[in-house]
């Protein structure tokens, strides 16, 4: 109960420093992606990407770990359990070696950012739903979920501003992500809190891979001899 209340009292707190990690918008002056070029810059649009990839990555790192103290005891605490084993496959692979990084293309670090993208809006919008259902879900947590959310969508705007600056008209031309399972709310609520830790748990990872994709397409834009960040 304590725990409860202490939360509650940072909503505030939280909203404010929400509201704190404002970075410049992931747009271009206005204009949409059809019509005029965009007047801002591929390098500040990749420093505007790369700092809403790297905050995304900070709460969702924050999101779970709040998760697992509200929701997840102690005595069952699992990755493999709780969440782990629970991360869908995806086509997209860390490279691990120096030289397969140098094999990468620019065009497959923004469309791997962009499938990554793309596949998470709809876990993190039902995970909102999910969160809602709770009983004892902190306003802190829901109020983080959503800028997620939020957050993603922009991120997506942006990483399409960037292909077409960087690969042109045609660099759109890819297949659609793969559709994740609805996530329908559960009358189990063991299964719902497994099934909303999973989300929060995968997400944060694949939150990892699209900050040091876009990290490493930032320094091949500025420093192309020095680029391994993996």
């Amino acid at each position: 109960l304590l725990r409860s209340e202490v939360l509650q009292v940072c909503v505030g707190f939280v909203l404010c420093s929400l509201q704190a990690m404002i970075v410049p918008a992931l747009d271009c002056s206005g204009q949409g992606l059809e019509g005029a070029s965009c007047t801002i810059s591929v390098e500040k649009l990749l420093d505007r990407a790369v700092q809403h990839a790297e905050l995304i990555y900070r709460i969702s790192e924050e999101s779970k770990m709040m998760f697992e103290e509200m929701f997840i005891p102690l005595s069952v605490m699992n990755p493999h359990v709780y969440g782990g084993t629970m991360c869908a496959p995806r086509t997209v692979a860390v490279p691990a070696t120096k030289s397969e990084i140098q094999k990468i293309s620019d065009k497959w670090l923004l469309h791997s950012v962009l499938i990554l993208i793309q596949s998470w809006i709809d876990p993190l919008a039902d995970l909102q739903v999910s969160l809602e259902s709770y009983d004892n879900a902190p306003s802190v947590l829901l109020i983080r979920t959503k800028w997620l959310y939020i957050k993603l969508m922009s991120l997506e705007q942006g990483v399409l501003i960037l292909i077409k600056q960087i690969l042109g008209e045609g660099g759109l031309l890819l297949d659609s992500p793969e559709k994740t399972a609805d996530l329908l709310v559960s009358p189990d609520i063991f299964e719902s809190v497994r099934r909303d830790y999973s989300v929060l748990y995968c997400f944060r990872k694949d939150a990892h891979k699209m900050e040091t994709f876009l990290k490493l397409l930032k320094c091949r834009q500025t420093d192309k001899q020095n680029c391994s960040v993996f």
